[in-house]
């Protein structure tokens, strides 16, 4: 909406000003972009947009000349993967064609989440941030969006996004956003005495390798330089993104830490290693497909049932074995509890050992 809009975070107020406005004209918004999940739902800030004449609009307190964004960043947004699937890819989408000149409102907020996005944030705007739902001056814009534009998760199609954006925008805008080194790979055959990187993310609960010091020794005797990295709530982005973009490859269990994709080099390698329980679909479409628009070079390894830490909890002719299909229909708990939470990985290492090799084919082929 332009020309006129007069926005009250206290109130949660949008007011379009106009000069014929239709009676009782109104909508009720929350700005999410999960808007299928019901449920979440519920817990974000609904938003009234309404048309107004002048003379009964709220008066301007605070005049801008530059355009507003309105959205919320609650719902799963502590969770790495959808901070970036639900808040910052539809807010690039939607922001990024203003240059920085645009207000970011944001209601449902939560401080530690705008300080550990903070790079991000800064390089899209050059304003301060507001609190809407805290804020009580009415703040008056020629422009406002309520709600940000959403493709899929994890997902841009340039066909739709303003400027034909792409995922490879997006990781090449996080590159300058981080102050990252590198855009590509090493290139074997003009570095034949370096060592190309290999990062390991690794996870402390859930689906862990719990072989993985025999994993990092096969990769050194391949000829990688192994790194593990362990993506904990509490680490600093930055840190985190310097060292993902630092490697030539990357691999881990299916799991929100493989979101860090997005920080390494376009035609970098990435492994999926997919678990036991019928997850081809959910590994494709939460990273293969991502990492296929993205540019980088996609490899999934599906473990065996002998390399799944399952086999120590049920007899093998258990429906967690022969009918995986029967958690899925039973729900998203059930088919949790027992392939994402109960399961850790031992990787069969003469199994994953063409994978590592495939991988240093596909950087000696740049």
């Amino acid at each position: 909406m332009g020309g006129d809009v007069r926005i009250h975070g206290n109130s949660s107020s949008v007011v379009f000003v106009t000069s014929n406005p239709e009676p009782n004209e109104s909508w009720r918004l929350k700005p999410y972009a999960r808007k299928f999940d019901k449920a979440l739902m519920k817990k974000i800030r609904e938003v009234s947009v309404k048309l107004s004449s002048r003379i009964d609009a709220p008066c301007c307190t605070v005049n801008h000349t530059i355009p507003a964004i309105v959205f919320a960043v609650g719902g799963y947004t502590g969770n790495l993967y959808h901070s970036f699937s639900d808040a910052l890819i539809p807010l690039f989408i939607t922001s990024r064609q203003f240059n920085g000149e645009v207000q970011l409102l944001i209601t449902n907020t939560k401080h530690w989440w705008e300080h550990k996005y903070h790079h991000i944030l800064e390089t899209l705007t050059r304003y301060e941030i507001i609190d809407f739902d805290n804020d009580d001056k009415v703040r008056c814009y020629p422009h406002a969006i309520v709600g940000l534009e959403s493709h899929d998760d994890m997902a841009m199609d340039p066909s739709k996004a303003p400027n034909g954006y792409s995922m490879v925008d997006f990781t090449k805008f996080l590159r300058s956003a981080y102050s990252l080194d590198r855009d590509l790979p090493i290139k074997m055959g003009e570095h034949p005495e370096k060592k190309p990187r290999l990062v390991i993310i690794d996870r402390n609960q859930t689906r862990r390798l719990i072989n993985i010091e025999e994993i990092v020794k096969m990769g050194e005797e391949l000829g990688y330089e192994v790194l593990r990295a362990e993506a904990k709530s509490e680490t600093a982005v930055d840190e985190f993104a310097r060292i993902i973009n630092s490697c030539d490859v990357m691999m881990g269990v299916h799991g929100a830490g493989l979101t860090n994709i997005i920080f390494l080099p376009t035609n970098a390698v990435f492994i999926q290693i997919v678990p036991l329980g019928r997850l081809q679909g959910i590994a494709k479409y939460a990273y293969g497909d991502p990492a296929r628009n993205m540019k980088l070079q996609y490899l999934e390894y599906h473990i065996s049932e002998e390399e799944s830490t399952l086999i120590d909890r049920y007899p093998r002719d258990h429906s967690v074995f022969k009918d995986p299909m029967l958690f899925h229909k039973l729900g998203w708990n059930a088919m949790r509890t027992v392939y994402l939470v109960e399961q850790n990985v031992k990787l069969d290492l003469v199994r994953f050992r063409p994978v590592l090799l495939k991988a240093l084919e596909l950087l000696h082929q740049q």
